[in-house]
């Protein structure tokens, strides 16, 4: 199973994001489907199915900071060419949280930079609506384990 967890920002931040994106009638944009907008605190990678009850465990100990406050603003790319990742930035301090979740499930610590993946292919418009991007705030309410399967989505499978 190709796990991840995430933070989901509500409908209502995701259509904000969406909206600045695509206006001016910029119909060629190719964001990435709404209902996968996430933010990835922890990648967790193949995992044996037999794995989860430990993994749910660890994370059981997790410390939510509810109603900590986070923002989309901003973004950036990863990569060029082919391999170019647009997102948007994230506000808020997620540093604590991505740690915590990181220490019990026993990952390897890597740099953190909270991002919403928005787009899989450069694009300039996407790029300048990005820049200056300030959405609306919401409190953080939970994180969640979530189960990718490649080309068909993605299943949150517990949520804290």
């Amino acid at each position: 199973m190709r796990l991840f967890v995430a933070i989901y920002p509500p409908g209502n931040v995701c259509r904000d994001l969406r909206h600045r994106l695509t206006d001016g009638g910029n119909r060629t944009v190719r964001l990435t489907p709404i209902d996968r907008w996430h933010i990835t605190l922890a990648f967790l990678g193949e995992v044996a199915a037999e794995r989860l009850p430990e993994i749910e465990r660890a994370l059981d100990e997790v410390t939510v900071p509810r109603g900590a406050e986070l923002r989309l603003r901003g973004g950036g790319r990863f990569g060029k060419g082919r391999s170019t990742v647009l997102w948007a930035g994230v506000e808020g301090d997620l540093a604590p949280l991505h740690r915590d979740v990181s220490e019990r499930l026993g990952l390897v610590e890597r740099e953190f930079t909270p991002h919403l993946t928005v787009a899989y292919r450069d694009d300039p418009v996407v790029r300048l609506a990005l820049d200056g991007y300030a959405g609306p705030s919401w409190p953080l309410g939970e994180i969640a384990l979530v189960h990718s399967v490649p080309g068909e989505g993605y299943t949150t499978l517990k949520s804290w």
